[in-house]
């Protein structure tokens, strides 16, 4: 049996994912919770397997809230659920330690084998940034793939500027640029 907590602001989208995560065998919705201050109480009672986590979330992001799940010993399963599963979102969901992302575009029955596939292990990403990054993968040089694998493994950013040799107030601008010859924007940051 897999245990799901959903964090995710919209209370329809709870309501509507805990029904039908109540109808599919072998996965149970065990809490959900609305922001990142609610979630800290709800998955330490709850104990998920896999917590599926929306990106977009009032007062802080899902990504930094993925962070946080993962510095917890043991860890569930973090899969983001999103309307951006883009290539950038793959990155930096990885990077956040999230080892899978889904598209809300998704049909509930691929939402399903998303969940089951993160629970048994395997790292899941869209189809549209799986694509994006393959074929951006020619445009980068030796040093920027080794900066875009640290990226994607969740070294923390003062220590890849270390690892490069590159004053850390400079590697967000060499990420952007990393990013443009992949073809990717980085989103702007929400209003």
């Amino acid at each position: 049996m897999i245990r799901v907590a959903l964090i995710d602001d919209h209370p329809a989208l709870i309501a509507g994912l805990t029904a039908f995560l109540r109808a599919e065998p072998g996965i149970v919705p065990v809490g959900s919770a609305s922001d990142p201050s609610e979630a800290e109480h709800m998955l330490y009672s709850t104990q998920p397997d896999l917590v599926l986590l929306d990106y977009h979330l009032p007062r802080g992001d899902g990504l930094r809230l993925c962070r946080q799940i993962k510095a917890h010993v043991p860890a569930p399963k973090v899969l983001i659920y999103s309307a951006d599963a883009d290539a950038w979102l793959g990155f930096a969901a990885r990077a956040a330690g999230a080892d899978g992302i889904a598209s809300k575009a998704a049909p509930v029955r691929e939402l399903f084998e998303i969940v089951r596939r993160v629970a048994g292990g395997e790292t899941v990403l869209p189809p549209v940034a799986r694509e994006q990054l393959h074929e951006g993968a020619a445009r980068v040089d030796d040093e920027d793939l080794g900066l875009l694998s640290m990226l994607i493994d969740g070294t923390a950013p003062h220590d890849i500027a270390e690892t490069l040799r590159i004053p850390a107030g400079k590697l967000a601008g060499r990420m952007d640029r990393v990013l443009a010859r992949l073809r990717m924007q980085v989103p702007a940051p929400a209003a």
